[in-house]
């Protein structure tokens, strides 16, 4: 695609790799920058330098946004260990993460709101997502909470610890961002994706020599691959989603430099390193306990660090010596920022650098085969010839769900032996075919028992009888054991997993049935090309119904769930 007059986010714009693309980007002509970055000196600093650098370009050409795009708008620019120490937040970002994504949810989240005020056609993200999440570290919570029980188990304290360690959990949290992101991207019609993703370990193995701990490597840096992996598929998969943005991801596997070599303060989160005041006569005796924390802290000199440095951006500031150790051959080595925006331009474009991990993943996994879809109607015809041999309708088990797959699978079986054809079904009038299913499922009770035992309930044609047995599949346990009964959680619950026998139902099969036959007869019957896969002659000329194929139909029509590549 092109980059001329799009309006283009790059998120964490300020970081090193943020830095390098959005320069790269000016040349290549967009209508505009939206500059991200988490604080708000960072997206500010940023566009100055980018207007003093490009002085000729329109005032607006460079628009700066900051804050946090994992929480909710309001939260955008509260430190996260603010948020997770006041109860009320907690309680929201908690339920943000955890429950099901709702349209409060979606329209309050921060990135959600950056995307629909701005719309970019391009969103280039560089934020180091896999390290913020799992820096959060939920092993440290961990301790918190088996402390807390051991020394003091009182409900209130357990109960706030809890709260915060479901607020740490990586996947959920990683999850909801995919799915809201792919939510905003599809509203404002974002048409491509890039991410700068991680593998964690900087390219090295599990004998990486630098850890966060005693550990070699520590739990903490696994977590960070493995959020990077969860990511990496989660991109995979909105990737193969139709309709939706293009979605590519490059994933530097070296350390990554740099930004800028100086001398000056040196800092760590922010702050400098205070240069304390220890004598020799000040030394610890090695006896008892080693404590970890001292009753009384060392006296500041009243100066800081400062040194030769070389500002490697997210990855921190390095001496020479850590530099020249990580990046020798045979550590970690690097890759160059301009080399990693080089490579973002050129994808954009729609060449082919080799880096885009989606597409790998695409060439390397296993696709379905043609002997699988040769033997696939072996297997089918073999099925049903046991169904005449045993006298059985094998219709659904609910062991793969989801019980809406059941649900539908049932109901065209009852329709199908109340009401005989497509042909008929349509036709018939919506009234006298809900009285066929009824007396069917009056008549039948081995049907009956059948449906309700693996947890698909009937709704009868009040709306307001239930069969059901000792379990059921919807609506699901969500840690409350009653439920209040509405018409509208009648209406969502029949459609997600009730075997549904209300007239308005009876009516939308037969639509449904309609639609399938309408599209069918509109192939010209003369074109027996390879351009039409559901024809008169699958659907056996509408004489027969094969329940699968309609329900692969309607998870294809209704629920847009066609796979995207073969």
């Amino acid at each position: 695609m092109d980059i001329l007059n799009k309006t283009v986010l790059v998120l964490g714009a300020w970081g090193l790799v943020g830095n390098a693309i959005t320069r790269n980007l000016i040349k290549e002509n967009p209508k505009r920058i939206i500059v991200a970055s988490l604080k708000k000196n960072e997206a500010e600093d940023h566009v100055a330098h980018l207007k003093k650098e490009f002085p000729g370009l329109p005032d607006d050409y460079f628009i700066p946004w900051w804050g946090n795009i994992f929480v909710r708008h309001e939260f955008k620019d509260i430190d996260r260990y603010e948020i997770l120490n006041d109860p009320v937040k907690r309680k929201i970002l908690m339920s943000d993460t955890m429950e099901e994504l709702n349209e409060e949810v979606l329209h309050s989240s921060s990135i959600y709101q950056l995307l629909t005020e701005y719309k970019p056609e391009i969103i280039i993200d560089s934020i180091n997502s896999a390290t913020g999440i799992a820096y959060q570290d939920v092993y440290t919570t961990y301790r918190t909470i088996r402390k807390t029980i051991e020394k003091n188990p009182s409900i209130e304290l357990l109960a706030e610890e809890t709260e915060k360690l479901l607020c740490t959990l990586y996947i959920p949290q990683i999850i909801r961002h995919i799915q809201i992101l792919y939510a905003a991207m599809n509203k404002v019609r974002t048409e491509i994706y890039i991410k700068i993703g991680t593998s964690g370990t900087g390219g090295m193995g599990l004998n990486i020599p630098y850890t966060h701990s005693e550990e070699k490597p520590s739990r903490v840096l696994l977590s960070k691959t493995c959020v990077a992996g969860a990511h990496t598929l989660l991109l995979f998969l909105m990737g193969r989603t139709p309709e939706g943005a293009i979605t590519k991801e490059i994933k530097p596997t070296a350390a990554i430099a740099w930004k800028k070599i100086g001398y000056g303060e040196v800092k760590k989160a922010g702050r400098p390193i205070e240069l304390l005041d220890v004598s020799l006569d000040e030394a610890v005796n090695l006896t008892d306990k080693l404590k970890l924390k001292l009753d009384k802290e060392f006296k500041s000199t009243g100066t800081t660090l400062k040194s030769i440095f070389i500002d490697t951006g997210e990855n921190g500031t390095f001496s020479r010596g850590e530099f020249e150790a990580i990046t020798a051959q045979g550590q970690m080595e690097y890759v160059t920022p301009e080399e990693i925006a080089d490579d973002v331009i050129f994808e954009i474009y729609g060449g082919n650098t080799g880096h885009d991990i989606i597409n790998a993943l695409d060439n390397a996994t296993l696709e379905p085969t043609y002997r699988a879809g040769f033997l696939q109607h072996s297997a089918v015809e073999r099925l049903a010839e046991l169904e005449m041999e045993y006298g059985i309708d094998s219709v659904a088990f609910e062991l793969l769900g989801p019980p809406r797959l059941s649900k539908l699978l049932h109901e065209i079986n009852i329709l199908k032996k109340a009401g005989g054809t497509m042909k008929t079904i349509a036709s018939e009038d919506s009234a006298v075919l809900q009285n066929k299913a009824v007396e069917l499922i009056k008549a039948n009770g081995k049907l009956r028992s059948e449906i309700v035992s693996i947890g698909i309930p009937i709704l009868l044609p009040d709306g307001k009888s239930l069969l059901r047995g000792n379990n059921m599949k919807i609506p699901p346990y969500r840690g409350e054991s009653e439920l209040e009964i509405t018409p509208d959680k009648i209406n969502l619950w029949a459609k997600d997993g009730w075997v549904d026998l209300r007239l308005e139902n009876i009516k939308v099969w037969q639509a449904r049935l309609k639609a399938i036959m309408d599209e069918a007869n509109s192939y010209p019957e003369d074109d027996t090309s390879s351009a039409h896969v559901r024809t008169k002659r699958y659907w056996s000329n509408y004489n027969t119904i094969d329940i699968g194929k309609v329900v692969s139909w309607i998870f294809i029509h209704e629920e847009q769930g066609k796979r995207m590549k073969a």
